[in-house]
């Protein structure tokens, strides 16, 4: 097959129907060269990703210096839009659009070990990352230390390839190398994110001296507990004496740290009766996650008698699955339409792909345009996509649909769907045949 000498969607298509359609051979060997190669057309197509995204990136900001935008709002929701083809988070995105620029004006030889397949993108993503603190003339020079013989990398693992750039890089500026250490301390913050089986990782990045203060503190407490006759394991009372400090909850002896529970209860659900739906559990400024019903009765049971002040919150359903309303009185929110957004939209962004907790109350079609202020003109967003689409040409409308849809047409034309999720519990209803000619109706 001829190659072409400009790579079109139509091109790539053809060869997806070929990956998606073709059968595998029965060769063992052949097998692992399938792979081998298959793991090379990846790295190949981040590649020309990368390409197509810095062409994309210059034409937008060429066409709108044309219109007269200042120059600090050109480009503006370039990485969204690029998040949005990739299916990637709008923070993903911006990553991705970097590297695209790093790769083709400052790297060169990486982009090549990218494309040759040398490099994946993930260790690509690396070695820009290393190299940030560094002049273009320095990081110049890393690249083609490390990347312009392809055969040096053979071998070459990912945690040993990243200690190649570090020593390279002290040793070309030691000074920006030690500011950037220093710097990191501004980057200090508390995360969380879902673990398996309705458990948490509660994340703390902070400088060394501190982290290890804080570990070598809870440990230490922990070990005298566990002098004193408590059972628990010294994980355990660390992750207690955590919870406890940071809540202002008194430890409970051999028993996880009870904390206050916001139960969200909808009122078709009989999950506090024993049913089997599914509930929540959330915060301000967490994306709630969902719990199996008997977990969620036990969270509740514990704070009812340990003796803190627990409230139960109503939902309101219609008969499509759709959150039409819901009860005020809670403890620990602000009342209000942004909160309904919240809950609707289960805490999390409504574009596509953004996993980010939503931060932002957001009118779909803008106030500046006569949009009004209603739970089917809001949606709730993150910073970042509440920013991006303020870019020219973005476009938002709500759909005629069962739930909330809103389509977003980016300036290039494309068009992206978000629907509201279902309520935590909610199944569609359905008609499953029993027998021929009988059929039960199942919620």
């Amino acid at each position: 097959m001829s190659t072409p000498r400009t790579i079109t969607a139509g091109h790539v298509a053809d060869l997806t129907a070929v990956l998606r359609l073709g059968g595998l051979q029965d060769d063992p060997a052949g097998l692992i060269e399938l792979i081998s190669e298959l793991e090379r057309l990846k790295s190949a197509a981040c590649a020309v990703q990368a390409d197509a995204s810095t062409h994309y990136d210059a034409a937008r900001r060429q066409s709108e210096a044309a219109k007269g935008v200042p120059a600090l709002r050109q480009g503006r929701g370039v990485a969204s839009e690029i998040a949005l083809a990739r299916r990637e988070s709008p923070h993903r995105g911006q990553t991705l659009l970097g590297l695209a620029k790093v790769l083709n004006n400052e790297m060169p030889h990486t982009r090549e070990r990218l494309a040759d397949g040398t490099l994946s993108e993930f260790r690509a993503i690396l070695l820009v990352r290393e190299t940030a603190c560094l002049s273009a003339e320095h990081r110049a020079f890393v690249d083609e230390e490390l990347c312009a013989d392809p055969t040096a990398l053979e071998g070459v693992g990912t945690r040993q390839l990243v200690a190649r750039a570090k020593r390279i890089a002290y040793e070309l500026d030691p000074a920006s190398v030690v500011r950037r250490a220093t710097n990191a301390e501004s980057d200090r913050n508390v995360t969380v994110r879902p673990a398996p089986d309705t458990m948490t990782y509660l994340t703390g990045l902070l400088p060394v001296a501190q982290g290890v203060a804080v570990h070598a503190a809870l440990g230490r407490d922990a070990d005298a507990l566990r002098a004193q006759g408590d059972a628990r394991t010294r994980g355990q009372l660390m992750a207690d004496l955590l919870v406890s400090r940071v809540t202002g909850v008194d430890l409970v002896h051999d028993a996880p740290t009870p904390v206050p529970v916001t139960v969200n209860l909808t009122m078709s659900d009989t999950a506090l009766l024993g049913g089997h739906r599914p509930g929540e559990v959330g915060a301000d400024g967490v994306v709630p996650e969902i719990v199996p019903a008997e977990i969620g009765r036990q969270l509740a049971a514990r704070a009812l008698t340990s003796g803190l002040t627990s409230w139960i919150r109503q939902l309101y359903v219609n008969h499509t699955g759709r959150l039409v309303g819901m009860t005020s009185k809670r403890r620990f929110f602000a009342d209000g339409l942004a909160e309904f957004l919240s809950v609707r939209d289960l805490g999390i962004c409504r574009t596509p792909f953004c996993d980010a907790t939503i931060r932002h109350g957001d009118h779909v079609a803008s106030a500046g345009e006569g949009g009004p202020t209603t739970a089917d003109n809001g949606q709730g967003l993150c910073e970042t996509c509440n920013h991006a689409k303020q870019a020219p040409d973005w476009h938002q409308q709500t759909l005629s649909d069962l739930r909330h849809a809103v389509e977003t047409v980016t300036p290039s034309g494309h068009r992206y769907r978000s629907t509201v999720p279902p309520p935590v519990g909610w199944r569609e209803p359905r008609w499953v045949k029993d027998r021929p000619g009988v059929f039960t109706l199942v919620a």
